[in-house]
């Protein structure tokens, strides 16, 4: 095995991991990360393709931790959007190339981090938003688009979620319930693009056992240990994935030389 084939594997290997820390409810936007680190081992097309059934598959262990802990209204207001979202950004993604491709999804990469070190002076404002139709429709729209080019709608959910003013357990149950809806809802538009198909099925079956894994790490480091620091160190390695995308700084070059 050579070493760009090595430091594939691990970019890999990184990425299907931090699914499963992700869904176990560790790290914070964690999972924001694994798209960027799988198209920088992957083709952009072809890492989005291996991330989806691999994103359900941690759902499923989400969902029995959270079971009953959401609310369940969100969906109303945002699946309507979602769907005409999905049905836009699947068409996008045949549109861009790679380079296109690896810059959508390094942007999204930058604008998740900014959006995390400012959405706590963006949201101070006093009161409770009441979830509606007339916000929860658009922001199902752009969850669907970008949730479809790069598996990364994360922020504009949690501009939606974080406004209601949920309790925490709520928050994440409602947010993981959300997610799972619009994996499923992905799935066969996916497969009818070819995003999904034989070649990244057999990627994704590789991978899987790493899910259970990343789970299992993720539920004893949050036993163990505190997320702040490691959060810091998640966002400036997901702003520098981000980064690489979209400027093509040779980071993976870089990389390759040094391990």
């Amino acid at each position: 095995m050579g070493v760009d084939e090595i430091v594939r594997q691990l970019l890999a290997v990184a990425a299907v991991f931090f699914i499963g820390l992700s869904k176990a409810g560790f790290g914070g936007g964690l999972g924001m990360l694994t798209t960027p680190l799988c198209a920088m081992a992957f083709d952009a097309k072809v890492a989005i393709g291996i991330i989806l059934p691999l994103l359900s598959a941690g759902d499923i262990f989400s969902l029995y931790h959270y079971w009953g802990k959401w609310d369940r209204r969100n969906l109303t207001f945002l699946l309507p959007g979602v769907v005409v979202g999905v049905l836009v950004g699947v068409q996008l993604v045949g549109m861009f190339n790679t380079r296109q491709m690896n810059f959508c999804i390094g942007l999204l990469a930058v604008l998740f981090v900014v959006f995390q070190f400012s959405k706590e002076v963006i949201f101070r404002a006093e009161g409770a938003f009441a979830p509606n139709h007339l916000l929860g429709v658009p922001c199902g729209v752009g969850t669907g688009i970008t949730s479809s080019m790069a598996h990364g709608a994360g922020p504009i959910v949690s501009m939606f979620l974080i406004p209601q003013r949920l309790h925490k357990e709520i928050y994440v149950g409602t947010n993981v319930l959300i997610f799972t809806w619009v994996n499923w809802i992905k799935m066969p538009f996916f497969f009818a693009k070819g995003i999904i198909n034989r070649h990244t099925l057999e990627l994704s079956l590789w991978y899987l056992p790493l899910i259970p894994v990343g789970v299992w790490l993720g539920v004893w480091l949050n036993r163990k240990f505190s997320e702040g620091a490691f959060i810091k160190v998640v966002y400036v390695f997901t702003l520098l994935a981000g980064l690489e995308l979209m400027l093509h700084t040779h980071l993976t070059h870089w990389l390759r030389g040094h391990f």
